[in-house]
């Protein structure tokens, strides 16, 4: 591998993009991609791995192709083929599905910015305190090339380390992998955590409001009350004549099946699971403002220079 750019290593086939430590700016705006932002406010941040939604939408067209299929070979002599072919194409994920809607949702992991620690909960009750400069993040972009072409996926891995010097070798590392896509979008997703913690709550979108999309459906109910929201929507954008926006609305629904996915996500995340542990608690109430925990001055010094180096680029672009 060759070196592309500080922090930055790049192959063949793969680019791996080193964000963090130290977490300095990106360049990039923050942008929730994959919806992770579950509560936002001036003391801290939750932020879940938890995406019901996503695999609806990455589902759903396959599972549209597969009854294509069936339907084209409805009178063949292949349609038992065909049948037997598409349960094994969508039978396995829609069981996983099935399963994960049974499951309780992750606790999130907390940013708190005051005391600039992060908060890792873990299933059997325990968590791990993490100092926020320690917080690791990498951006992971994979191609293949194949007789369709070339195709690019990618994760952002935030890793976190264990506080306790003489943990096993097992419970050592912590990390949370969010298949956003490599490169800016992993940035842009990096920045939201990146932003909040060192600038400020005002500094990242929340458009994750799911238990205000709840409250909006009332007597509606959640399933046919977001089905009637994106009909609503169609025609409001035709009557306005807003054309391209309607065509988009209507590929969301029956190619994406986006109404579904987020009946789901409303349903498992409104409201998001809470840390409820005494001492976290404890932990995420407001401090006083002179006793809130201040950069090192290794970070204040490498976000200067790098702040430096945006700006040159920016006049240079």
């Amino acid at each position: 591998m060759t070196s592309a750019t500080p922090g930055s290593r790049k192959g063949l086939l793969s680019q791996e993009d080193y964000l963090a430590p130290p977490a300095i700016p990106t360049g990039q705006t923050p942008k929730d991609v994959l919806n992770t932002i579950w509560r936002k406010n001036e003391v801290f941040l939750d932020i879940g791995s938890y995406s019901i939604g996503s695999f609806v939408m990455v589902l759903w067209p396959v599972v549209l192709l597969c009854l294509c299929m069936i339907y084209i070979d409805r009178d063949s002599e292949k349609l038992l083929g065909t049948v037997g072919l598409s349960l094994f194409l969508v039978g396995i994920p829609i069981l996983i599905l099935l399963h994960s809607l049974t499951r309780p949702v992750p606790l999130p992991v907390r940013f708190n910015r005051q005391r600039r620690e992060v908060c890792v909960p873990f299933k059997d009750g325990r968590y791990w305190i993490v100092p926020w400069e320690q917080v690791t993040a990498q951006a992971i972009a994979m191609s293949s090339v194949g007789q369709h072409g070339k195709t690019t996926q990618g994760l952002l891995v935030v890793g976190f380390r264990n506080p306790d010097p003489d943990a096993p070798e097992k419970d050592r590392d912590f990390s949370l992998s969010f298949s956003c896509g490599g490169g800016e979008t992993a940035m842009s997703l990096w920045e939201c955590m990146r932003s909040y913690m060192e600038a400020g709550p005002d500094a990242i979108p929340f458009g994750n409001d799911l238990e205000g999309i709840r409250g909006k459906l009332g007597k509606k109910g959640t399933f046919w009350g977001i089905w009637y929201g994106f009909f609503t929507a169609i025609r409001d954008h035709l009557m306005a004549k807003e054309f391209g926006q309607a065509l988009w609305l209507f590929v969301s629904i029956f190619l994406l099946g986006t109404p579904l996915a987020m009946m789901l996500q409303v349903w498992k995340l409104a409201p998001p699971p809470d840390l409820t542990d005494p001492a976290i608690v404890e932990w995420s109430k407001p401090l006083p403002p002179e006793q809130w925990a201040q950069r090192s001055a290794e970070l204040e010094q490498a976000i200067r220079l790098r702040e430096a180096e945006l700006e040159k680029e920016a006049q240079v672009a």
